[in-house]
């Protein structure tokens, strides 16, 4: 693994749990994410052509510079600086889904929601509710594991200012798409930390082949909605969406959201799946 400020891991250098390998594909363009989504043999191929896309100038261009300039408490600390790709249990029965990973958190560590305050809460609550093997997630290859819980995120690149331009957001779209579609015939409950993430994975949810209700609920913590499951799953009781406020900095220093509330959705989720 390289030790200099590099932009980026290459893919199969060594970084522990690193899908993607020298041979991964890599999309280059809107075009190319839909084709290579579409064509992935599998989930874990499927992550590791996450994980290595490059469709995005403006993200390619930030997380680069960020992985080089790094923060000044982790200045020592070799930087991911690829896109995050979905990671947890390959047949859920909770799918956990967020906006984006953190320019020092996921980008840095190589696992969404991991390396920062935001992380420390959600996987501090995880654990509780019995959904994580440990209390905390530090970075790849750390023992965390989830159980019976996959996270994603609508798009696999840290943003500046933390905002994906509409534009990204549906350049981004078929990976998560198609990973919901792959993972569909496990999920019971879909939770969406934060309202950027409940209108991104709504497309989503459409693509994978759910039916949903029109018009759009809104957002709110503890909101519910019930989706058809998609045609090609056995099973047909529906799929619960649940609305969870992000565990951001802001909103648990305000106590906007506090431990308690986060457990009370993980409980709901837990207990539906």
């Amino acid at each position: 693994m390289p030790t200099a400020n590099a932009p980026f891991v290459p893919p199969g250098s060594g970084w522990p749990e690193d899908p993607a390998s020298p041979s991964t594909p890599v999309a280059h363009g809107a075009g190319e994410v839909v084709e290579l989504a579409a064509k992935a043999p599998g989930l874990d191929e499927l992550c590791a052509r996450q994980s290595v896309c490059r469709a995005c100038d403006r993200l390619v261009e930030w997380r680069e510079r960020i992985a080089v300039q790094r923060r000044r408490a982790f200045a020592d600390e070799e930087y991911w600086g690829r896109p995050i790709a979905g990671w947890g249990d390959p047949r859920p029965r909770i799918l956990i889904v967020g906006l984006a990973p953190a320019a020092h958190g996921g980008n840095r560590t190589g696992r969404i929601f991991t390396g920062d305050r935001s992380g420390d809460w959600l996987f501090a609550s995880l654990y509780r509710v019995g959904l994580a093997a440990q209390e905390t997630s530090v970075r790849a290859g750390d023992g965390q594991r989830l159980i019976g819980a996959r996270m994603a995120a609508t798009v696999r690149c840290a943003p500046p200012d933390n905002k994906p331009t509409p534009l990204e957001r549906t350049t981004c779209l078929p990976w998560l798409a198609r990973e919901v579609e792959d993972v569909a015939a496990s999920v019971r409950c879909v939770v969406c930390l934060g309202g950027f993430a409940w209108q991104g994975v709504w497309p989503a949810l459409r693509q994978a082949g759910y039916g949903l209700p029109r018009p759009r609920p809104p957002f709110g913590h503890g909101a519910e909605v019930l989706l058809e499951p998609p045609p090609s799953v056995e099973r047909r009781d529906p799929v619960l969406m649940l609305g969870c406020y992000h565990p951001s900095q802001q909103n648990t220093f305000t106590g906007r959201v506090t431990a308690g509330m986060l457990d009370d959705v993980f409980v709901r989720a837990r207990d539906y799946a």
